[in-house]
């Protein structure tokens, strides 16, 4: 199996289509394909703070449901978008707002057919892919040693916003430990969330989330290439959304 893992979209289509060209895949019937059958697969976040959404979801949508080319697991701002959907109370900032006022310039037969197609993608998608064909692990915020292969609510919690403790910095982000340190494990894990200027490379740990709605770029990693892959953003730069890790 050749897999194609790409980083935190954050609604970035521009930025997709461009990594698609980079990644080899060409444009048919409104998806994206390889001539050598490889997979992509989003590692989570594909919507919040970029310009364009509504289109990403449409094109993921296409590309891992309709078709079933490609594969997709969830990120805390898919959960946060789906629970919006479900109709509950969530506060919208941190880039849902944005979506939001995507979804409202639509009309109301628009809004039913992305409101559907987003709540099917994410309803479908597993909390993490175990893919023994690529020898790897693909969860959006990563996952320990010792929960691989559970599913219940600790796995759920880490697998969306990683190893938190519960406690914040100054400036509201919550504080997580750096749990790939840890991993002796054999399989690759491949995941974003934490926006990083170069992908982390840790043991046979990856993360892949390199900044693309602030100003970075949006990065794939090949497998079993072991291979990185990225183009440049469009949007602004904002230091201070990076991580660093001693």
């Amino acid at each position: 199996m050749k897999i194609d893992v790409i980083g935190d979209v954050h609604g970035c289509l521009h930025e997709l289509e461009h990594l698609f060209i980079e990644l080899g895949y060409f444009k048919t019937n409104e998806i994206y394909l390889h001539p050598h059958q490889r997979t992509p697969i989003f590692v989570g976040d594909i919507t919040d703070r970029g310009p364009r959404s509504i289109a990403v979801i449409q094109l993921v949508y296409k590309m891992a449901i309709v078709h079933k080319k490609a594969l997709y697991v969830p990120g805390n701002h898919c959960n946060k978008l789906y629970r919006y959907f479900l109709g509950n109370q969530v506060q919208q900032r941190h880039g849902l707002e944005t979506t939001v006022a995507e979804y409202k310039s639509l009309t109301k037969k628009q809004q039913e057919v992305v409101r559907k197609q987003f709540m099917t993608l994410y309803e479908q998608a597993p909390l993490y892919l175990q893919l023994p064909e690529a020898n790897a692990i693909i969860a959006h915020a990563g996952i320990k040693e010792s929960l691989i292969g559970r599913t219940d609510k600790k796995v759920k919690t880490f697998v969306l916003y990683g190893d938190i403790t519960g406690e914040v910095h100054e400036d509201g982000r919550p504080i997580r430990k750096d749990w790939a340190q840890y991993y002796d494990g054999d399989e690759w894990i491949v995941y974003g969330h934490t926006p990083v200027i170069e992908p982390r490379l840790m043991k046979k740990t990856i993360n892949i989330d390199t900044g693309c709605v602030f100003g970075n770029k949006l990065t794939a990693f090949r497998l079993p290439e072991e291979k990185t892959i990225a183009v440049p953003s469009e949007q602004p730069f904002v230091k201070e959304k990076f991580s660093y890790f001693s």
